[in-house]
């Protein structure tokens, strides 16, 4: 997974707002809840290509947000 300061620092270039860590389908990615798009990571390394986000629908939406807990941003 990729390492909390690193996350910290870590935006979405497409809102410039905080990413969730989190497992989409038992594969570690970076997660926009805002728009509701994920970025996969390739060797450890995020791939912040808005070309390349996976769409998320609502009930995808809803575990993600569950697996990240009450402390990380919505």
């Amino acid at each position: 997974m990729i390492d909390s300061t690193l996350l910290a620092i870590l935006v979405c270039p497409a809102d410039r707002g905080p990413l969730l860590a989190v497992e989409r389908s038992g594969v570690p990615v970076l997660y926009n809840p805002r728009l509701h798009r994920a970025y996969r990571i390739d060797d450890g390394i995020p791939v912040l290509l808005i070309d390349e986000a996976d769409p998320v629908g609502d009930d995808e939406h809803a575990a993600l947000i569950a697996q990240a807990g009450p402390a990380d941003p919505q």
